[in-house]
């Protein structure tokens, strides 16, 4: 998925707002001077982030919280690009990004401790069901072999389980 930002703005100077963005993160920076362009835009493509300029919230309010409908999971920022510089703007969108990227991986990390909570509880049920199976007398020695192989997957699902620690299944928020 090719990740890009998105810049709403009438601002004359947004060429030197769109390379500073593109400088401090890495990204591809699309612009539009229309709001009914972003958001078909905002229809076709998937952004990272949507910069809006605070004039659109003042001027066409409508159509404004209309394009907010279709952000998507891109983070909106609404910016005064007429009095923000280019470097302020940059700092902006990258600290929302590294926030969005903590957050991804803070939702990673539950995730996965309720998937390993849960397989782990299943494990221990069938690691006990397979023990009090092998306990049972009289049980017939191909239904024993056949328990004792299915013990020895057990075990080995949950040395598996045991053995994949959260960093290795959790990328950390980085910008490139």
């Amino acid at each position: 998925m090719q990740s890009m930002i998105l810049v709403v703005t009438l601002h004359l100077q947004a060429d030197e707002s769109l390379k500073a963005l593109h400088r401090a993160t890495n990204e591809d920076v699309v612009l539009t001077e229309d709001l009914h362009k972003a958001a078909a835009l905002l229809r076709t493509q998937s952004y990272l982030v949507v910069v809006i300029d605070q004039y659109f919230f003042e001027v066409e309010p409508e159509a404004t919280e209309s394009l907010l409908q279709h952000l998507g999971s891109a983070i909106p920022i609404q910016a005064n690009l007429a009095i923000s510089g280019p470097e302020r703007l940059g700092w902006e969108v990258r600290a929302a990004l590294l926030r969005r990227r903590r957050e991804e991986v803070g939702a990673r990390r539950a995730a996965v401790s309720f998937l390993q909570s849960e397989l782990n509880s299943t494990v221990t049920a069938l690691l006990l069901s397979c023990e009090l199976v092998l306990t049972i007398p009289g049980v017939p020695s191909e239904a024993l072999e056949k328990m004792e192989s299915a013990r020895g997957l057990v075990q080995k699902l949950r040395a598996q389980l045991g053995a994949t620690s959260m960093e290795t299944m959790i990328a950390e928020p980085r910008l490139s």
